[in-house]
C-alpha cells in the first residue's frame, strides 16, 4: 500500500492484442468474487510439513505456490493479482454493457476497433514528431516541453499540484525532477541493470527506423548518453522519501536563479500554470544540475531525446508494429514472455481516462451499502486500537502522546468511493480516434489539476479510483482512503470469520493509520502542516529501534545478488509491523471479553495470522524483483509475511513457536508499536 504526499495515482500493466467484436455486448454477466474456504482461509493452499517459525510464507502458502504458475503475461501471481484480475473483468462486463454512443463505450470502442488503428498507423504521431523537428532553437524547445504536460512528449523536471507544506488548506505547484525513460537512476549506473539498459537502447534505435528518424544508432547513442547525465544528477528513490530534504520552497525568482538553466517563466507559461509565486522544488540540487545540463545538451539531442519519448509514450495506441515493439523492450522489466489480450488494456484505459465515470457505475454493481457499513466499523475499531498503542508507547513522551492522539482525532477515513463524483461531460470522446482521445483525455487530466491551484485543499477528492486494488494514506491531507476495490475477499469478505478480516483488510487498514505516526508521518501534524512534533527523545528512542528493524531487512535477499534497502523501505516495514498489531488488538476488542471460536483446529489468533499471510500470498518473476528492490519503497511480499511477524510476541504465542530459521529472541524483537 502507498503512503501519498503528491496527488495522483497509476497502475501500470502490459497488455496486448487481440479481436473482439467493435459493438459492446449487453449479454456480458456480472463477474462475482471468489471466497476463500468456508470462513476465508484457503487451507488447500497451506504446507504443514513447514515449521511456521522456519518460513511462514511456505507454511502458510506453500502447496499454493507449489502448484501455481506465473500466467506468461503477469509479473507475479497471487492474492493481490487475482483480485485485480477479478476487477478487470467486473470492469470489462461493464464497459462492453455500455453504448458506443457514451464516454465509456466510444472510448473503449476506439481502443478495440483494431482495423481503425492498424490502418492509421502512425499518421498521427508522424504530426506530433513534425513539431518537434520544427524546434528551431532553445527557447522553442523549452516552450513545447512545458506543453508537454498535456500531452504526449517529455520533460526535465514534472509540475503537480497538492498542498502546501506550511499552509496545507491551500494547494501549490510542485516541482520534482523527471527526463529518464527507465523506471530509476540505477538503471543507468549499476552493472546489475545492464541487460534492461541495453534492451532501452535497442529500442530507442528501433523506435527511431520505425519512425524514419535521421541517424537511428547515433541518436539513440545520444538519447543514452544524454538520460545518462541526468540519471548521476538525480537523487537515490531513499532520499526523495525524506520530507525534510524536498520540502524546498521557492519563489519563481529564487527558482530562477538557483537553476539557470532553464527558463522557468516560459516552461511554466507553456504549461498553462496560471500563477507561479511559489513552488515546492523537490529534489532540490537535482533540478539545478538537470536545468544545467538541458542548458549545455546540443538542440540536436534535446529533439532525439523529445522524438523518442513522443513515439514511445504514444506506442500503446499505435497499431501493433509500434505495440510489439515496446513490448519487446518492456518484458525485459518485468520477465513476462507475452502481452496482454487486448481487452485488458482497453480497460486499464478506461480506468486511467474515465477512471471515476466507471467508478460510479463500478460501486452500484460491486459494492453495497452493507459493506461500506462494516468497513467503516472496522476502520473505527482499528483508530480506537491505534490510540491505545499510542498511549501504552514506551517510547513517546506525554507531549508527543497528546499531539499523536489529537492527529488521530482528526485523520479522516473515506470507503468505497468519494463522495462527490467528477464532471468528465466536457471531455470530448470520439470511437474512431484513439490517438486523439488519449492526447484530449491527458490534457483534460492536467487541466482538473490546475483548476486546484492556489485554491483550497478539497479533501474530498481522490487520489485513486474506486476500483483500485489498493489503498493509501493521504499524508498531507490527513485522511485514509479505501477504495472498493480492494474491499473483495480474500482481504475483506462480509461472510468470512471476524478473524479473517481483522487479520487481512484489518491488518491494511492499520498500515495506513500507523503512516501518520512513522518517520515521515511525525514531520506532518493534526492539520496536515510540515512540523515535527516529536521531542529530541522520541526521536532517539525511535531511531533506535528502526535502525535494528532495518538492519533485519539487510539480511533478506529476495534474489541471490540483492537484499532489500533497509532505508528505502524503513517506513512501509514498519507499517507492516504497526498494521498487523493494531488489527489484532481491535479483533481481540471485537471479541468483548468472550472466547474465539475454534475453526479446523485454528484458534482466533491463528486464523488471524493466516489470513494476513495469505493476503500477501505471492509468486514473482525475478527481473520484477529487482526492478521493485531498486525502486519500490516496498518490500517483497514474501518479507512483509515473514518481516513483521518475526518481531511480535502474539505470532510465537499463537503458533507455540520456539527456535526456527526466523525466530527472534524476545530482546532481539523490535518494540516500535
Amino acid at each position: 500500500m502507498k503512503t501519498r504526499y503528491l496527488s495522483g495515482a497509476a497502475l501500470a500493466v502490459c497488455t496486448s492484442a487481440v479481436l473482439v467484436a467493435q459493438q459492446p455486448s449487453s449479454s456480458r454477466a456480472a463477474v462475482q468474487p471468489r471466497h476463500f474456504g468456508s470462513w476465508g482461509v484457503d487451507l488447500t493452499g497451506m504446507d504443514r510439513s513447514v515449521n511456521p517459525a522456519d518460513d511462514f510464507d511456505r507454511y502458510v502458502n506453500g502447496a499454493w505456490a507449489d502448484k501455481t504458475q506465473i500466467p506468461a503475461d503477469q509479473a507475479s501471481a497471487g492474492v493481490g493479482y487475482d483480485v485485480f484480475n477479478l476487477t478487470q473483468e467486473q470492469i470489462r462486463a461493464l464497459i462492453e454493457n455500455a453504448p458506443a454512443t457514451t464516454q465509456l463505450g466510444a472510448m473503449y470502442q476506439s481502443f478495440m476497433n483494431e482495423s481503425v488503428v492498424e490502418k492509421v498507423d502512425d499518421k498521427p504521431l508522424q504530426a506530433d514528431l513534425k513539431l518537434v523537428a520544427a524546434l528551431a532553437d532553445r527557447d522553442a524547445f523549452t516552450k513545447f516541453m512545458g506543453q508537454t504536460n498535456g500531452r504526449f512528449g517529455f520533460t526535465i523536471a514534472g509540475p503537480a499540484v497538492a498542498g502546501d507544506p506550511s499552509k496545507p488548506e491551500t494547494n501549490v505547484l510542485w516541482l520534482g525532477q523527471a527526463g529518464l525513460g527507465l523506471p530509476d537512476r540505477d538503471y543507468y549506473l549499476n552493472a546489475t541493470f545492464k541487460p534492461q539498459l541495453d534492451a532501452y537502447r535497442a529500442y530507442i534505435e528501433r523506435t527511431f527506423s520505425m519512425v524514419n528518424y535521421p541517424e537511428p544508432a547515433k541518436s539513440a547513442d545520444a538519447v543514452i548518453a544524454f538520460e545518462t547525465a541526468i540519471a548521476k544528477a538525480s537523487w537515490p528513490v531513499a532520499d526523495r522519501r525524506d520530507l525534510d530534504k524536498v520540502n524546498n520552497p521557492m519563489s519563481l525568482a529564487e527558482l530562477q536563479s538557483y537553476a539557470p538553466g532553464l527558463n522557468w517563466d516560459a516552461y511554466f507559461t507553456a504549461s498553462s500554470i496560471p500563477t507561479r509565486n511559489r513552488a515546492i522544488v523537490l529534489e532540490k540540487t537535482a533540478i539545478r544540475d538537470i536545468a544545467a545540463l538541458y542548458a549545455q545538451t546540443s538542440l540536436d539531442t534535446l529533439k532525439a531525446w523529445q522524438a523518442f519519448h513522443v513515439a514511445d509514450q504514444a506506442a500503446p495506441y499505435l497499431s501493433k508494429r509500434f505495440v510489439d515493439s515496446r513490448f519487446t523492450f518492456t518484458r525485459t522489466l518485468s520477465g513476462v514472455s507475452e502481452l496482454r489480450p487486448r481487452w485488458k488494456r482497453g480497460v486499464t484505459l478506461i480506468d486511467t481516462t474515465l477512471g471515476e465515470l466507471l467508478g460510479r457505475t463500478y460501486v452500484e454493481a460491486y459494492f453495497p451499502a452493507t459493506s461500506k457499513a462494516m468497513m467503516t466499523e472496522l476502520v473505527a475499531n482499528l483508530k480506537t486500537a491505534m490510540g491505545s498503542r499510542i498511549q501504552s508507547n514506551e517510547w513517546m513522551s506525554p507531549e508527543t502522546k497528546q499531539a499523536a492522539v489529537q492527529k488521530l482525532s482528526r485523520m479522516e477515513v473515506m470507503v468505497g468511493y468519494p463522495d462527490k463524483w467528477r464532471d468528465y461531460s466536457t471531455l470530448q470522446v470520439d470511437a474512431r480516434n484513439l490517438y486523439g482521445n488519449v492526447q484530449r483525455s491527458s490534457r483534460f487530466e492536467w487541466e482538473y489539476q490546475l483548476s486546484d491551484l492556489d485554491k483550497p485543499v478539497d479533501k474530498g477528492k481522490w487520489a485513486m479510483t474506486p476500483q483500485t486494488v489498493n489503498a493509501y494514506n493521504g499524508g498531507l491531507e490527513n485522511k485514509i482512503v479505501f477504495p472498493a476495490g480492494i474491499l473483495q475477499p480474500p482481504f475483506f469478505d462480509p461472510k468470512a470469520d471476524p478473524a479473517v478480516n481483522y487479520g487481512a483488510i484489518g491488518a491494511v487498514i492499520g498500515h495506513e493509520i500507523s503512516h501518520g505516526f512513522d518517520d515521515q508521518g511525525r514531520k506532518i501534524d493534526a492539520t496536515g502542516a510540515v512540523r515535527d512534533w516529536w521531542t529530541m527523545g522520541d526521536a532517539e528512542r525511535f531511531n533506535a529501534q528502526a535502525k535494528g528493524f532495518g538492519a533485519q531487512y539487510e539480511t533478506y535477499f529476495p534474489v541471490p545478488d540483492m537484499h532489500i534497502n533497509g532505508q528505502l523501505t524503513m517506513g512501509e516495514n514498519i507499517a507492516d509491523m504497526a498494521g498487523v498489531l493494531v488489527a489484532l488488538d481491535a479483533y481481540h476488542a471485537s471479541l468483548k471479553g468472550k472466547p474465539a471460536p475454534v475453526l479446523d483446529g485454528f484458534s482466533g489468533d491463528q486464523r488471524f495470522f493466516l489470513a494476513y499471510a495469505q493476503a500477501w500470498r505471492t509468486k514473482q518473476r525475478e527481473a520484477s524483483l529487482r526492478s521493485q528492490l531498486a525502486s519500490n519503497p516496498h518490500s517483497p511480499a514474501r518479507f512483509r509475511i515473514i518481516g513483521p511477524l518475526r518481531n511480535i510476541d502474539a505470532w510465537y504465542a499463537a503458533f507455540d513457536l520456539t527456535g526456527g530459521k526466523y525466530g527472534l529472541t524476545p530482546a532481539e524483537r523490535t518494540r516500535i508499536w
